[in-house]
């Protein structure tokens, strides 16, 4: 029996949970009040406050860290990386603390993960990481060639959706096609191919989401860039948390815009509606790559619960291939099942080397 320690750090909590095998034990999030976050100017600096919540957290439910087998981690924003598990090294914290992607809560938990693995001599891993860009080349062309296009967003949770298929229909997923949309804060859109993830509609370039405004006319965003109202945080901040539903409806909840659309307000049912739609469009700009040869279309992530979006999503795809929904993201347990892939041979762990120069 293995017995593992996840841990999945968010930017006002951090989450874990303990599992024995496929079945979990606990799963609790420990809320960060930003009182409580302030004195650290950089995320690598929560490291010790976060992690000795967390040993705190495994006592109090009476969870010896020495009776642990593996633990596995949420990666942070590292360099490109390939799908699947990689043993969390010094290597990867030395990335993490000093030349990461960006800032970012998940970055801590690597560092956490490979302190626990040197105490006790737990092997220890990440999953699915953040940075996950396996595309082909041909889908990594733009129009300059300084921008390439990044397959960097919700790989653990399509992963886990695109594997999960491939067991109910007893395929390997390297033998399936499918095109999987997660549905939540942001949006993206990836297709599944021969194993990997090929190409991938991420949501700064795809559909518009409940916070996220998605693909915008360029000459329009240039021209806002330098009307003087607006510097670089601004920008970030209009297009990342005040985006898509929140600038049209006020809010980032998909299940208020329902209520106003039950209510008859027909605004909110025509920005409701062209999001679904765009959602729709760019799961259709995923088939051509394939000849549309696509075995299943899924849906996840918690906007899926909606039956609302995934019935118009589904009558505007459904000519391209069957439609399944897998609502809501169960990360702790996608963790989880990687690692325990891992920890029982059905896949091997990578070594991850650090590099000083790690533009994407």
């Amino acid at each position: 029996m293995e017995k593992l320690l996840i841990i999945n750090p968010g930017s006002t909590s951090t989450k874990i949970a303990v599992f024995e095998d496929e079945t979990p034990l606990f799963t609790e999030s420990i809320v960060h009040t930003p009182e409580e976050l302030a004195p650290y100017e950089h995320v690598a600096e929560q490291y010790e406050f976060r992690k000795d919540l967390i040993v705190k957290t495994l006592e109090n439910h009476g969870v010896g860290l020495d009776t642990l087998t593996g633990i596995v981690s949420r990666g942070g924003l590292l360099t490109p990386i390939r799908a699947g598990a990689y043993e969390v090294n010094d290597d990867m914290v030395w990335q993490l603390k000093n030349r990461p992607q960006n800032e970012h809560a998940s970055n801590v938990g690597a560092m956490i993960a490979r302190a626990l693995s040197v105490e006790y001599g737990i092997p220890a891993f990440i999953y699915d990481g953040i940075t996950v860009d396996e595309l082909d080349p041909i889908n990594k062309i733009t129009g300059l060639p300084v921008f390439r296009r990044k397959g960097m967003g919700h790989n653990l949770n399509t992963r886990a959706a695109a594997m999960r298929y491939a067991r109910e229909s007893q395929k390997a997923y390297k033998d399936i096609t499918v095109i999987v949309a997660h549905l939540g804060g942001g949006i993206s859109v990836n297709l599944h191919h021969g194993g990997r993830i090929v190409d991938f509609i991420s949501d700064e370039e795809g559909p518009f989401s409940p916070e996220r405004s998605g693909g915008l006319p360029m000459f329009d965003v240039i021209k806002m860039c330098y009307d003087g109202a607006h510097d670089y945080n601004s920008m970030m901040k209009l297009v990342k948390r005040q985006g898509g539903l929140m600038a049209h409806l006020g809010t980032t909840d998909s299940r208020e815009v329902q209520k106003m659309v039950d209510a008859g307000d027909e605004h909110a049912k025509l920005i409701f509606d062209a999001m679904a739609l765009n959602i729709a469009k760019n799961i259709a700009k995923c088939a051509p790559y394939v000849k549309g040869k696509v075995d299943a279309i899924l849906l996840t992530g918690g906007i899926a619960y909606s039956e609302y979006i995934t019935s118009y999503i589904r009558e505007h795809v459904e000519f391209i291939a069957p439609v399944v929904v897998y609502p809501g993201e169960d990360e702790m347990l996608s963790l989880a099942l990687g690692g325990l892939r891992v920890l029982r041979g059905e896949e091997t762990a990578a070594t991850f080397v650090k590099t000083e120069n790690p533009g994407y």
